[in-house]
């Protein structure tokens, strides 16, 4: 019976607490809801604050407006934006190498011989025996030396040039630069596109290298170039003509190794008239001037690169000034065979001897048209005679 009693009591209780649960939400519901603590107690809701001017971003002004008054402009282009006319001015020309500034080693060696004739009182004998070792120590050469003292000897004792060291020094640089008076320095194009330029000469003397600069030279005067790597017995002049080619954005064309060179040559002539290109610049291997064969298989290179579509316009033998007289006899064997039309020295900077300049130009009467400075592409420039005699006999 007590069991039945608290069973009844626990039931009522549930009913009595849910009855009131029911109430207080019917009230809360006829309320309506709760208002915001702001609202109720009369106040306007908080707002954020407007932000500060410096941090409002003025609206861009219309494409033909200035700059707003009393501004300074626009500071320029950004960084990675290309203003008009930036294709032109972006990469500023690089300065060109002086050769008085290059010719350091040939400078030293005949320095202390010119600080010597120039100390002496006057041009005597002595001082033509000290001139003549310079001369010769230089590479000029024997022959040419023998010319050159010999008019100034008879000059000065005719009273033609004052009897002093330092006019015969001037006379002696005017003489020099009258060696190349006449010749043609230019490099020649064709009437007709494609011109081919071909360069010879023995390995390791830098024609690879010539003409990569050379075609990074031809593509920024704005013309079309195509490169053949015609060494194809050496296996990295392809791939150092091709990063040339990359470099210069010109075209390139390579054969397998050890393919015909003349088929190569055939080949970029070919593609260079296909594609509308100005010039062709053929790499050839390099030959010992002393091996016949090979100097009839660089005729044949000679041939086949004039064959229309093609014309060559330039043989160019390439040579190492460090070689002395040596390349003295490589451009006899070179200009018999292919009938060369213009010499690049290269590593001028890098000898003593720049005489051989001289020698090359008396003996052959082939004209230097350009000379390596450096191994920068800017450091092959056009040969200026005045320049190098100033530069060697200041």
């Amino acid at each position: 019976m007590t069991v039945v009693l608290i069973v009844v009591i626990v039931l009522l209780l549930a009913v009595l607490s849910a009855g009131t649960v029911t109430v207080v939400r019917r009230n809360q519901i006829d309320r309506g809801p709760e208002p915001e603590p702001e609202l109720r107690r009369g106040r306007a809701p908080v707002r954020p604050a407007p932000p500060s001017p410096p941090d409002v971003e003025p609206a861009p002004p219309p494409d033909d407006a200035g700059p707003p008054r009393g501004s300074a402009g626009p500071a320029g282009p950004e960084p990675d934006t290309k203003a008009p006319g930036e294709r032109e001015h972006a990469a500023p020309t690089a300065q060109r190498p002086r050769l008085s500034d290059r010719l350091g080693r040939a400078r030293n060696l005949l320095g202390s011989s010119l600080a010597a004739i120039r100390g002496r009182a006057r041009a005597d004998d002595a001082t033509f025996d000290e001139l003549e070792e310079a001369l010769i120590l230089a590479d000029v050469g024997l022959p040419l030396t023998g010319r050159l003292l010999d008019g100034l000897r008879s000059r000065v004792r005719s009273g033609e040039i004052a009897d002093s060291p330092t006019a015969l020094l001037d006379a002696l640089k005017a003489d020099v630069v009258e060696l190349f008076a006449g010749e043609d320095r230019d490099l020649a194009y064709a009437a007709e596109s494609p011109s081919v330029w071909l360069f010879v000469g023995v390995n390791g003397v830098g024609k690879t290298t010539t003409i990569g600069k050379l075609a990074a030279r031809e593509s920024q005067a704005g013309r079309s170039v195509v490169v053949a790597a015609g060494d194809t017995f050496r296996a990295a002049a392809g791939d150092q003509l091709a990063m040339w080619a990359d470099r210069s954005g010109a075209g390139i064309v390579r054969g397998a190794d050890g393919a015909d060179p003349s088929s190569v040559v055939f080949d970029a002539v070919q593609h260079a008239a296909a594609r509308g290109a100005d010039l062709v610049l053929a790499d050839t291997a390099g030959r010992l001037h002393t091996k016949v064969n090979l100097m009839d298989e660089l005729r044949k290179v000679r041939r086949v690169a004039d064959r229309p579509p093609g014309h060559v316009s330039e043989v160019l033998l390439v040579l190492d000034a460090t070689t002395g007289q040596n390349g003295l006899a490589q451009a006899r064997e070179f200009a018999g065979a292919v009938d060369v039309t213009g010499v690049v020295l290269t590593k001028l900077d890098g000898t003593a001897k720049g005489g051989i300049v001289c020698a090359i130009r008396s003996e052959l009467g082939l004209p230097i048209k350009l000379v390596g400075l450096g191994e920068g592409a800017d450091d092959l420039v056009a040969f200026d005679p005045e320049e190098f005699a100033e530069a060697l006999f200041s």
